[in-house]
């Protein structure tokens, strides 16, 4: 995952967070194509733009400072819906609009896939997990390992506990003062009593959406400063947090 940059501001709801560039646009489409089990050479062009979207949204609600590259390509998937909607005139060429983001995809899955290739023979190389008791996982099938888990498999999951949480009546003003520090406080107790959790046991404390944002804050924070690591068994699946060996 790319590394994160924190700003804390005057208080938790200004508090920013900017992506690193190496998780840009291109991986945002080639994880909702995969999610969504999408032929990569025939892209539903409408569907794809609406879930870009979305996750555009997503971000910045979260304070997550979404960098041009991700508006460029909003824009021109944008361009390509119209240039699909319109009608095309007997002397037109018949041209697909979408060739070149199609390309462009192809190309950086390629390179995507050849740089895990060798992060895992590096990581093979170095061993996971040295002298740690992960006897929690025993209950999963003996042929699902764990695979790094990338931002968005993180923002998709805290979007769909969001999703799920109970709504908040409007009439409720009695919000409780929460900081950033000390739900990163909180996140790093409850890991050193357990050596790894799903991601959603971080937030059983509280169903208020604000303390909710805070922590998914906090646990972004963590992952900055490589005190924490997020790992899944397979791609979309539960996200686990564990220690880092190296703090």
């Amino acid at each position: 995952m790319g590394s994160i940059e924190a700003q804390p501001q005057e208080n938790s709801l200004s508090y920013s967070v900017k992506l690193d560039v190496f998780e840009g646009p291109l991986d945002l489409l080639l994880f909702l194509i995969k999610r969504d089990k999408i032929d990569i050479y025939d892209i539903p062009i409408s569907h794809i733009t609406r879930q870009y979207l979305e996750y555009i949204m997503m971000m910045k609600e979260l304070n997550l400072e979404v960098a041009g590259d991700f508006i460029v390509m909003a824009a021109t998937l944008m361009r390509i819906k119209v240039k699909m909607l319109l009608p095309k005139t007997q002397d037109e060429v018949e041209e697909d609009p979408r060739e070149e983001l199609v390309y462009a995809l192809i190309e950086y899955r390629k390179f995507k896939e050849a740089a895990e290739v060798l992060k895992a023979k590096e990581t093979e190389q170095a061993g996971w997990f040295p002298r740690t008791d992960f006897s929690f996982l025993e209950k999963m099938p003996e042929d699902e390992i764990l695979v790094e888990a990338s931002l968005y498999d993180l923002v998709s999951a805290f979007k769909r506990m969001l999703d799920l949480s109970p709504k908040e009546t409007f009439h409720t003003v009695n919000y409780p003062k929460v900081t950033i520090e000390e739900r990163i406080e909180f996140v790093w107790n409850y890991l050193i009593r357990k050596d790894g959790v799903i991601f959603t046991e971080l937030f059983s404390d509280t169903p208020i959406k604000l303390v909710m944002v805070v922590t998914f804050m906090a646990i972004l924070e963590l992952i900055r400063l490589q005190k924490i690591y997020i790992r899944q068994t397979k791609h979309f699946s539960d996200i686990w947090v564990f220690r880092s060996e190296k703090v």
